[in-house]
Order: structure tokens, then C-alpha cells, then sequence
């Protein structure tokens, strides 16, 4: 079985231990032995990223552009073996696992772009005789630690700005994905990077992610994964004075009104709901439908819902890919399970697929005649499962919608730009769509939410300055 090491300091290093990377869609399918690191080994990762940051930190735009650019180039390059890297190890169907790259290629391409638009302000003094400039500087070393369910995605969205600000980088990936990591990694020793400046440490949260949130050698941390772990993160990280930006969970809101076109609200709802198995933090996993168009919708979405083709994340043929792994596999139909018990009724899905045990397959659930107060419309389950709660109208649409903790993405369905204004203007999610899915948003435009859901500056596009650089004022006397 091949080794793949972590990459500590410029260097290729061997972990304190190694893990199988296991293929959801075939669990005798073992894609190779990577690295864990142990508590030391990351703490070697953010001392060479310490010492590295103010190299980096002074280079050439044009050192930076040329990384960047370099990394953005072989992505796209290679989409179509990375994809299926990707598809292999996380379950997201091959057209995802190909999509996903693409847009860390895109990604990296947008912030090499960045990297000669770094802009500041020139001001006058309201002295006589003084003038002011205001500068963008790195901050210095950022600890990044990554979820499961976007594997390459994701991290491209931390890594390509915090390098485009001149920082230096300690990656942390999930451990069920680190082949996509171990391969974005790969590509990024070869950018021409001063040696530390990036550093892939894979390991448990206990030692690896431990060592990251608590060494005052990093000053900012970026973390996208769950509610309880993100909060921790932010309580401590926050105490020793670190710069923090959290992506946490959803349970995102889809409004369907009367008069909305019913093709387009079932597709809204198939797309947001299923795809990528249900396992993003942006899914429609809540589905609001005035009663005047509900049954109709309901037939639609369920008649459209047992047609999918649940298969191996590499059949060309597949809609919907496995659950990541058993664990997730077991919380969903516990989930499923819990609605029932509470009142809903299951109308398709939400049950192990008997005939394909070497997978951690299930049927995508649609769950009807749901309240707001259910544990299904409260917690976030993160896999292919929706809930249907029926109401009168769009106000006590709007009123369920943001019945929640969380406020990531919403969604409504409609043919009143009366009712679409207003959603997006009252809907309280850090971002809103009208008659598209609740997922799905461009690699150039902010990322973020509300309440539960987000902590600190927003990701992505420009906005992502605001966390990756620290702003400077400087006077100078003219005369």
C-alpha cells in the first residue's frame, strides 16, 4: 500500500502514524496509508511557518501572482484525475468531484489576480504638512482546519487568499479526505513557495487541531466543520487573542409559494436537498410550502425524489453518491427514525440500501407533515434527508424560515417579485436565492451566514481581505 507523508518545512515528512484512506462507495477499496501527525510534528509544521511568514510576507507581488497561477494552472490541468481522486475518497458523484476541482483551479486563479490588486489610500491630514497612507499587511501565520464534504473546495477557498496576502500556512484536513488534501498539497511544494510557508499537517483534532487553536505563534485561525468543535475553537482561540473566522453548520430554509412554477420548485428542492448526498452545509434540508400548491409539490418532489440513482460515486450513472461513512450513515437513519417517532410521516427513502453492502448507501428521505418544533427542522443532519413543514401563507413562511439557530443560506420559489423582495431583504441568512437551490454559490462572491452559522469576516471574492491582512496607518511629515 502506498505511504503519503505530510509536509512539514519544505519537506516530504513521514507521520508518527499512518491511517487508511477507505472509498465510501467500496469499503474494500483502500486508497492508500497517510500520514497522522502527532502533537510534535505540528508544532514543527507552525514553527517553520512562523519562521517562513516574514519571507513571504515581504515578497514581490509577482512571486505571489506567479504561485498562485502555477497552482491554479495544474488544478484545472488535472480536474479529471483529481475529480476522480475526490469522488473516489468522499462519495460526491465523479461530474461533482470534477466540478469541485475546477473551482479550486478557478479559485486559486481569482486570488493570483488578487495579488496585484492589493489596494490601500493615500489621505490627507487634517495637519498641515502631514500625509497618511493606509496599507493591507499580512497577518501572519493562519491555522486552517477543513471539513470533509468539500475536500479540496474548501481548503482552496482558506489557502489560495491567506498566500495571496503574503501569509504563511498550517493546513489541518479532515481526516476522512486526506488524499484531496494530500494532492492540493502536492501541487502547492512545486509553486516555488519559500520552504514553510505552507505545511499539510493531517491528524486528530486532539493533537493536530489542539496544537493549532493554542500556539500564540498563530494568529489567526479559519475553521469550517461543526457547531460544538467551531465554538470551541472560537471560545479559546478568541481568549489568547487570535484572529478567528468560523463556518459552522445550517439548516437552510427553502419557502415554496403558491404561485410559484412547480418544475422549477422541484428542481430547486431535488438539487438543494440531495445532491452531494445531502452533505453540505448549504442544503435545502427545510422545505416550507404554502397549502395551496403543497400536495402538488409533495407528489412532484417525491415522484422525483425515488428516481434518483443512488450507485457508486464513479458511475457516470449515478445521481446520488454514498454517505461518507458509517457514523454518518447511522446519525441520518437515526434522524430519519426521530421524525417519524415525533409525527412526520416518511413519504420516500431514509432507509440502507440491503444490495449494496459494500457501501454506505441509503435512499434519499422526504419527510412530510413536519412542525417547526421538530428535531428534524432544528438540528442539522447533513445527509440526503428533507423535511416538509406546510403552512398558510408567506408571512408564516417567512416567520418558519427564520425559525432556526442558524441563518447560512435560504431559499424561495416564487413568481412575485413582491415576495422575492422582501424574502431577501428579511430573510435573515447571510445568503438568499430566488428560484435557484440554496446551494450553490460563485467562487468570486462572499461566503458566510448569520446567527449559529458564522463567526467573523466572510470567505471568498474580495471580502476575504478582511481576514488574511491587517490594515496599517502610517504618517509621514511633507513639509
Amino acid at each position: 500500500m502506498t505511504k503519503f507523508d505530510n509536509f512539514i518545512g519544505g519537506e516530504w515528512v513521514a507521520g508518527a502514524s499512518y491511517a487508511p484512506n477507505v472509498n465510501p462507495s467500496n469499503t474494500s477499496d483502500i486508497i492508500g496509508d497517510y500520514a497522522v501527525a502527532d502533537r510534535a510534528q505540528a508544532l514543527e509544521a507552525i514553527k517553520a511557518a512562523k519562521d517562513a511568514a516574514p519571507i513571504w510576507g515581504m515578497s514581490g507581488i509577482q512571486a505571489r501572482f506567479d504561485a498562485l497561477d502555477f497552482i491554479a494552472t495544474e488544478l484545472l490541468a488535472r480536474k479529471q484525475e483529481l475529480g476522480e481522486l475526490l469522488s473516489r475518497e468522499e462519495g460526491k458523484t465523479l461530474a461533482e468531484g470534477i466540478g469541485e476541482v475546477a473551482r479550486a483551479g478557478q479559485i486559486f486563479k481569482y486570488f493570483a489576480g488578487e495579488t496585484l490588486r492589493i489596494t490601500g489610500d493615500v489621505l490627507p491630514s487634517t495637519r498641515p504638512g502631514f500625509g497618511v497612507e493606509v496599507t493591507r499587511e499580512p497577518v501572519g501565520v493562519i491555522g486552517m482546519i477543513t471539513p470533509w464534504n468539500f475536500p479540496i473546495a474548501i481548503p482552496a477557498w482558506k489557502i489560495a487568499p491567506a498566500l495571496a496576502y503574503g501569509n504563511a500556512v498550517v493546513f489541518k484536513p479532515a481526516g476522512l479526505v486526506p488524499g484531496s488534501a494530500w494532492a492540493l498539497a502536492e501541487i502547492i511544494s512545486r509553486a516555488g513557495l519559500p520552504a514553510g510557508t505552507f505545511n499539510l499537517v493531517n491528524g486528530s483534532g486532539r493533537e493536530v487541531g489542539e496544537a493549532i487553536v493554542m500556539s500564540d505563534d498563530v494568529q489567526a485561525i479559519s475553521f469550517t466543520g461543526s457547531v460544538p468543535t467551531g465554538s470551541d475553537i472560537r471560545n479559546r482561540a478568541v481568549a489568547r487573542g487570535a484572529k478567528v473566522q468560523m463556518e459552522m453548520g445550517g439548516k437552510n430554509p427553502l419557502v415554496v409559494l403558491d404561485d410559484a412554477d412547480l418544475d422549477i420548485a422541484v428542481d430547486c428542492a431535488l438539487q438543494g436537498a440531495f445532491f452531494s448526498t445531502g452533505q453540505r452545509c448549504t442544503a435545502s434540508s427545510r422545505i416550507i410550502v404554502t397549502e395551496g400548491i403543497h400536495d402538488a409539490f409533495v407528489d412532484a418532489l417525491a415522484k422525483a425524489t425515488k428516481a434518483l440513482k443512488v450507485g457508486d460515486a464513479r458511475d457516470a450513472a449515478t445521481q446520488i453518491g454514498p454517505v461518507v461513512d458509517v457514523g454518518q450513515l447511522e446519525s441520518n437513519l437515526k434522524y430519519v427514525e426521530q421524525a417519524v417517532v415525533e409525527g412526520g410521516t416518511l413519504v420516500c427513502g431514509g432507509n440502507r440500501i440491503a444490495d449494496k453492502p459494500e457501501g454506505y448507501y441509503m435512499t434519499p428521505a422526504l419527510i412530510t407533515d413536519t412542525t417547526p418544533e421538530m428535531t428534524i427542522n432544528r438540528e442539522e443532519v447533513f445527509g440526503p434527508v428533507a423535511s416538509v413543514v406546510k403552512v398558510k401563507d408567506y408571512e408564516e413562511a417567512l416567520k418558519v424560515a427564520n425559525y432556526s439557530q442558524f441563518g447560512l443560506s435560504s431559499g424561495i420559489c416564487t413568481s412575485s417579485l413582491k415576495y422575492a423582495t422582501d424574502f431577501k431583504r428579511r430573510s435573515e441568512a447571510g445568503m438568499v436565492m430566488v428560484n435557484l437551490p440554496t446551494a450553490g454559490v460563485d467562487y468570486h462572491v462572499p461566503f458566510g451566514g448569520t446567527k449559529g452559522s458564522s463567526y467573523g469576516s466572510r470567505e471568498q471574492g474580495a471580502y476575504a481581505k478582511e481576514f488574511y491582512t491587517t490594515v496599517k496607518t502610517a504618517y509621514t511629515r511633507s513639509a
